[in-house]
């Protein structure tokens, strides 16, 4: 089961050892799945609504009502993190969480690995991080954004230490898409063993509280990647280097 995954089955796919009623089994979980997403999607757009139904706020629990809630808690997020000028970034910060999110809910479906089990993904993601945090602090603050590499203004008495401070902040800079990457991946990877573990184990029962572990972790995972993200961009756009 951890090691099976959807795209053994497209015949382009190299396909060892696998038993035939294994294969039928999964198809049919895939068809159960495809038909419970499909159903998802029509019962988000019915939950939408036209005109001003779009835009009203939900008054129950629905799908809509769901990701309102993680959007307005985004907009808190970023307006504590970052200040009154927080809520130009919304639309990044949402982008970024939900992309993480939506990816590490596809752990949870079986026969599928996460994109942010991949060093390659969540690096990718990481130097988006950095590449964002870097252009709003030149934008923000100019070519004086890179005086905090060497921790200016600094007193006259240690000026000899400047370019071992440059030394250090530059490899702390560098080292946070690294850092983000890994972490992201390493918990979504670690996750993704433990619960194919547990279902090869014991198939029946406790996967399901495997399974709401899981999901807390998704969740937590999206939000420490975002929040780091956050930090970052405050830091970068300071006004005070």
């Amino acid at each position: 089961m951890a090691d099976f995954n959807w795209l053994e089955l497209i015949p382009a796919v190299t396909y060892y050892g696998k038993n035939p009623g294994e294969v039928a089994t999964h198809v049919a979980t895939a068809a159960a799945a495809g038909t419970f997403l499909c159903g998802l999607a029509v019962a988000g757009r019915m939950a939408l609504g036209k005109g001003e139904a779009a835009i009203t706020p939900a008054s129950r629990f629905s799908l809509k009502g769901f990701f309102e809630g993680l959007t307005e808690f985004i907009i808190g997020l970023t307006e504590t993190v970052i200040g009154e000028k927080g809520h130009k970034y919304v639309p990044l910060f949402g982008a970024v969480f939900f992309f993480i999110l939506i990816n590490n809910f596809v752990a949870l479906l079986p026969g599928m690995w996460p994109a942010t089990e991949k060093m390659s993904a969540t690096l990718a993601i990481g130097l988006f991080s950095f590449a964002v945090f870097n252009y709003y602090g030149v934008k923000e603050n100019g070519m004086d954004y890179f005086k905090h590499l060497a921790i200016l203004p600094i007193k006259p008495a240690f000026y000899l230490l400047i370019p071992l401070m440059i030394v250090i902040e530059m490899i702390s800079l560098f080292l946070r898409p690294f850092t983000l990457g890994l972490r992201l991946q390493a918990n979504m990877m670690g996750d993704h063993m433990v619960l194919g573990t547990f279902y090869d184990l014991v198939p029946f029962l406790v996967p399901v509280f495997v399974y709401v572990i899981g999901v807390f972790v998704c969740f937590m995972q999206a939000f420490v990647f975002t929040l780091l993200s956050m930090i970052y961009v405050a830091m970068a756009t300071a006004h005070d280097h």
